[in-house]
């Protein structure tokens, strides 16, 4: 299952605005609708509704309007409480549709004085302190599967041997940049789909071939043979994994 909920700090201006259109007695009519957009428009330039106006496409016309600052039944979900509604129903957590912005190790919080300590927490204590750091996730979507023995393999995992039988998918949402590079990068791999610009990949002559060849087809083991040691190679796809560079077909496991 693909599932998506609302977060709650990304999200922080339009639950503001909510309850003021209900402090208001302000109504889905086509006045009320009008003059909310009208106001809004007045909005002091530091409001924490600001960035959602500029960029999401629901303030645009009146019906997403409506959506957005009028339903009656929104309700944002932490990480935490997103994992307690994903075990009340039965459902075991695989994998966040865009997994980068919640982990320590890819982007800024790899490189701030609390790594160390983020490193010792747990999974979902990560995703959660990362939720914190970042402050602007807006939704969580993730890829679940039922709580029972058929899908307890299904969960991609590099630490046995099944890895390397994996058939690396490139996202067609990434690029590989290949101007204004740091040194030693012959590429950098971003998913456009990231919103954060911390999050980037940088990869050197040897990985972008590597990457280059990624069909669909061959396996990480078909891939090793041609290009290279094991345990750079088990690196590097880590870090493409965690960075929504690839996904992985595992249909002939």
């Amino acid at each position: 299952m693909h599932l998506m909920l609302y977060a709650p700090y990304g999200r922080a201006g339009i639950y503001l605005l909510q309850d003021y259109c209900r402090r208001l007695g302000i109504g889905s009519s086509l006045t009320d609708i009008h003059e909310l957009d009208t106001a809004l428009r007045q909005l002091p330039q530091g409001h924490a509704l600001w960035p959602l106006l500029k960029a999401s496409p629901d303030f645009r016309y009146e019906a997403g309007l409506a959506d957005a600052l009028l339903h009656p039944r929104d309700r944002p979900y932490s990480v935490p409480e997103f994992f307690e509604f994903v075990k009340r129903g039965g459902l075991r957590f695989g994998r966040w549709l865009r997994q980068a912005p919640y982990l320590p190790y890819c982007g800024a919080p790899s490189k701030t004085p609390h790594y160390g300590r983020l490193a010792k927490l747990g999974e979902v204590e990560q995703y959660a302190a990362m939720e914190l750091f970042r402050g602007n996730m807006v939704r969580h979507s993730a890829i679940l599967y039922r709580d029972d023995e058929q899908t307890a393999n299904q969960t991609i995992n590099f630490a046995g041997e099944s890895w390397l039988d994996y058939r690396p998918v490139r996202l067609p949402e990434t690029v590989c940049v290949e101007e204004q590079l740091p040194p030693g990068a012959a590429g950098v791999l971003i998913n456009r789909r990231h919103i954060d610009k911390d999050i980037y990949l940088p990869i050197n002559s040897v990985e972008k071939q590597l990457v280059l060849a990624i069909d669909g087809v061959r396996s990480v083991r078909d891939l090793m043979k041609a290009y290279g040691h094991r345990q750079p190679l088990k690196m590097l796809f880590q870090r493409l994994w965690w960075y929504d560079q690839i996904v992985f077909d595992t249909s002939n496991l």
